[in-house]
């Protein structure tokens, strides 16, 4: 025997390349194309220089109340962590204990099933339906909970909330999770939901919507009893895990409704266009509420596209997975952005 015989093997999430070269076109992580809100910028000049030597606020205190007064909740009701991830890994980790397998779509966010590994939680794969929906029955099984993006990734479809509200109904013994990473850019959130179940998470973050993926800020939003168990494993964990500029920042995001609208607006504005521009090219996709489009062509394989628009220096994401494996998604970028793009594959599929 060896020492790493006694070591944790795990199969790590695979995230979108990360290139840093100037003059590229990066459609790959969805991240916000502009940048976060003014007073972001002002609230990380303005910082108390001699508060960095001590350890920041563990519940990030001033950030849960911002967050709870812009929600219309109470702030015992949130729960702030290191981006959403860090929010969803404390979750499986905190509700997915009970030994039966937790439900989660075929097609969605490949994190979930990476965490269910690490984790030794069991799991079973809900075949989204061939419009890429939920089919609600296949989650009122017996289960150790349930988890799903609205709008999922990478497909970019909503759910209505009535269809949320049906699989939280039929689950009111475990806890369900729905993963809003998306969901500024036009669907319905299930915060709604909060006032009837005690058993349901929604969690949210500040990496898309808000132009802050750098400064890693998610949250979920629950019952003040379901925050509390989250909170009792979190500083099981690490009591100190956001950062004193980040929970400073994320207050100033959250106070600046008006550029919030702004910037949500405009990244739904260019995904119109861009969907118009690819149906002129010959690309079919669903009818994505998110801020990227899940595309495949009429006769271009789409991982020819992808090899040919890397090469370009335009990144989007593609897997070799059942199901999606001649699909691209493809983030909305900035108009600029979108349009490189547009002309590169007219270029490219008048001369393939």
């Amino acid at each position: 025997m060896t020492w790493e015989d006694n070591v944790r093997r795990a199969v790590p999430y695979v995230a979108g390349e990360q290139p840093q070269r100037s003059g590229m076109i990066k459609l790959n992580t969805n991240e916000c194309p502009y940048p976060p809100a003014p007073g972001v910028k002002a609230a990380l000049q303005e910082l108390d220089w001699e508060a960095l030597r001590l350890y920041p606020n563990t519940d990030a205190a001033e950030l849960a109340e911002a967050l709870a007064d812009y929600y219309g909740i109470a702030p015992e009701q949130v729960f702030v962590g290191v981006g959403s991830d860090d929010v969803l890994a404390m979750s499986f980790l905190t509700f997915f204990h009970s030994g039966r397998p937790i439900l989660f779509p075929d097609v969605t966010y490949s994190f979930y099933d990476v965490w269910a590994n690490l984790f030794g939680i069991p799991y079973k794969l809900c075949a989204l339906d061939e419009e890429w929906h939920i089919r609600p029955e296949d989650y009122m099984a017996v289960n150790g909970g349930v988890i799903f993006p609205n709008p999922n990734a990478p497909t970019g479809v909503a759910e209505s909330l009535d269809t949320v509200e049906r699989i939280v109904r039929a689950n009111q013994d475990v806890v369900v999770i729905v993963d809003e990473a998306y969901v500024d850019f036009g669907a319905e959130s299930a915060l709604p939901l909060l006032k009837k179940y005690e058993n349901l998470l929604v969690v949210q973050t500040f990496s898309k919507s808000r132009g802050m993926a750098g400064m890693r800020i998610g949250f979920a939003m629950g019952s003040p009893k379901l925050i509390g168990y989250l909170k009792n494993v979190k500083f099981s964990f690490n009591s100190y895990t956001m950062n004193y500029p980040s929970q400073k920042a994320g207050v100033a995001a959250v106070k600046d409704e008006a550029y919030f609208r702004l910037v949500t607006q405009k990244i739904m504005d260019t995904r119109k266009r861009a969907k118009e521009e690819f149906r002129r090219l010959g690309f079919a996709f669903p009818d994505s509420m998110a801020n990227f489009l899940f595309v495949t062509h009429e006769r271009i394989p789409a991982g020819e596209l992808f090899a040919a628009l890397r090469k370009a220096d335009i990144y989007v994401r593609h897997w070799d997975k059942p199901r999606i494996s001649d699909y691209l998604r493809v983030t909305i970028g900035t108009d600029a952005e979108m349009d490189r793009l547009f002309a590169f594959l007219r270029d490219y599929l008048s001369s393939n």
